[in-house]
């Protein structure tokens, strides 16, 4: 019998479904892991904006931690939405004595309607206390901007940030190029600088506003990949073409910025001949 790949996210609720503990849990079972969560956050949002955030106590998330490393066989977690310095460092210290696999490290910092979600204090507690911890970490451009003051607008500029973060101590850096609207470009360009060398993937830039819960999603099924054992580079090049096909196949809910769709990379590998 085979052993049923099992997965971690930590991170805060979305109680429109699009982004967080909601989003991580779709694209775990999509890509047929069996899902874990620890929350650390909830919230109330839809596709208009984020109207009111409640921080999960620390002893709740300190339970939440214990109970899943007791009774389940995690071998890749990911972290999101964290909130303050004070949640980041009971994470931190809870995972030193938790084996929870390899971690992918999403810095949530600013929600799609530009709500904060994470403090300025805790910026400096992410870099020192959870970056070192990091196999990969996927910030979008603003988020690398904000952890290493280097605004990504080229190769250069990319790889700059990068070995910032490097230095820092996360393996591999995963640049989202998404936010960068240079010229207008038909192509959406990702950065990936690892340990087995710089590569640059792209895939076509579609018009839609339905993108809530693209950094969430992608980073989800980059964990559900390394959780099935696959090599870092093709987990990060499936949960590429799974976003891909998430945002290109609109499910056209909500108002404003709508959720991806998370059944469509699967029913276009079905319909492949």
């Amino acid at each position: 019998m085979n052993k049923i790949a099992q997965a971690l996210t930590i991170a805060g609720s979305d109680s429109g479904g699009g982004a967080g503990i909601q989003a991580d849990l779709k694209t775990f079972q999509m890509q047929g892991v069996f899902g874990t969560s620890v929350l650390t956050a909830v919230t109330a949002q839809n596709t208009l904006g984020v109207f009111d955030v409640h921080l999960v106590p620390l002893p709740t998330i300190t339970a939440q931690l214990k109970a899943v490393a007791e009774d389940f066989d995690i071998s890749a977690f990911k972290i999101g939405m964290l909130g303050n310095a004070e949640i980041i460092s009971c994470l931190a210290q809870a995972l030193a004595e938790y084996d929870f696999g390899r971690l992918v490290l999403d810095p949530v910092m600013i929600a799609k309607g530009g709500a904060s979600l994470l403090q300025q204090n805790a910026v400096h507690a992410l870099k020192t206390e959870l970056l070192p911890l990091a196999e990969v970490i996927t910030p979008n451009l603003p988020e690398a901007e904000a952890l290493t003051g280097i605004a990504v607008c080229d190769d250069d500029s990319a790889a700059a940030a990068a070995a910032v973060l490097q230095d820092m101590g996360v393996k591999t850096v995963v640049l989202k190029g998404g936010h960068l609207q240079q010229s207008q470009s038909e192509v959406c360009r990702d950065w990936i600088f690892s340990p087995e060398g710089d590569f640059v993937l792209e895939s076509p830039r579609f018009p839609t506003r339905h993108t809530h819960g693209t950094g969430c999603t992608f980073s989800a099924c980059l964990t559900a990949e390394l959780a099935k054992g696959q090599p870092l580079l093709q987990a990060v090049k499936t949960a590429k073409d799974f976003i891909s096909a998430a945002i290109e196949h609109s499910l056209n809910i909500g108002a404003g910025h709508g959720p991806t769709n998370h059944w469509a990379y699967a029913r276009i590998k079905q319909e492949r001949p």
